[in-house]
This record gives structure tokens, C-alpha cells and sequence, in this order.
């Protein structure tokens, strides 16, 4: 018997990948100043400048990322490009953990949620591993 749908793995995660990217871009562009505070709060040792750069670049590059892998424009370019994002959103979230930092990661807009439950998925730890899925995501959908 033939299935008349069929769900493949990769697309769906391209997509889910490509959501997230544009929810979590959307979020910090809604307000760019409170993403630069959050980014502040991770104490790295980098000049302000660069720290205000970041916070005014950052959710633009998630955003185009996002639009080009639904797009399937430059989709190679787009995975290639998250998944470098992936890797500092790794490092960074991993040395604000391991100096025992109790930051909110910055990433999502989690209000909807409440407070409890969105202080949990807004960590740092979590930020770490969630950040470590999505590089893992973005590096398999690389190998295709």
C-alpha cells in the first residue's frame, strides 16, 4: 500500500530550524537595546563597541538566514552561516555558565510562558545545550 504523505526528516528540520531563527530574530529586533543588555550581561571581554555591533548585526543575520532557508536561496550560504552562529551562541553560553553567570540567555521572547517556566527555558544552561542541538542541526543539514 502507497502512503500519500510522507514526512522527511530533513526538510522538516530545515524549517523548524529556519522558524526558530526568525522567531529569535524577530524577538531581538523588536527591541535592540534590551538585546544589547542581554548580550552586556555575558561579560565578555570585548570592547562596547563591538558589543553594540553585535547587538544591532546579530538578529539581522539570524533573520536573513532564516528567510534563505525557506526560500531555498543561498541555502548552503544560510546553514553554513547559522551553524557559525550556533558555535558562538555555544561558546558564549558556555563561558557565562562555567563562570556561573545567572543571565537570561537573550535569545527568545518567553513572556507567554510566565515567569517560572520561561526563566528555565531562558537560562544559560539550557541556552547551552539548546545553542549545542542547533549547531548539531545546522552541521547535519550541511552534510546533505
Amino acid at each position: 500500500m502507497k502512503v500519500a504523505f510522507e514526512i522527511r526528516p530533513r526538510p522538516v528540520l530545515l524549517w523548524l530550524l529556519a522558524g526558530l531563527l526568525i522567531w529569535a530574530a524577530l524577538s531581538k529586533i523588536a527591541n535592540l537595546n534590551e538585546f544589547y543588555l542581554n548580550i552586556a550581561l555575558y561579560r565578555l571581554p570585548l570592547p562596547d563597541a563591538w558589543l553594540r555591533l553585535a547587538a544591532i548585526v546579530l538578529p539581522w543575520l539570524e533573520l536573513l538566514c532564516g528567510i534563505l532557508m525557506i526560500a531555498g536561496a543561498a541555502r548552503r550560504a544560510a546553514l553554513l552561516w547559522a551553524a557559525l552562529l550556533f558555535a558562538v551562541f555555544v561558546l558564549a553560553t558556555g563561558q557565562a555558565w562555567v563562570r556561573g553567570l545567572n543571565i537570561n540567555c537573550g535569545c527568545f521572547k518567553l513572556d507567554f510562558l510566565g515567569e517560572e517556566f520561561a526563566g528555565v527555558f531562558e537560562s544559560v544552561k539550557f541556552a547551552f545545550f539548546r545553542a549545542l542541538l542547533l549547531l548539531a542541526a545546522a552541521v547535519f543539514l550541511l552534510r546533505e
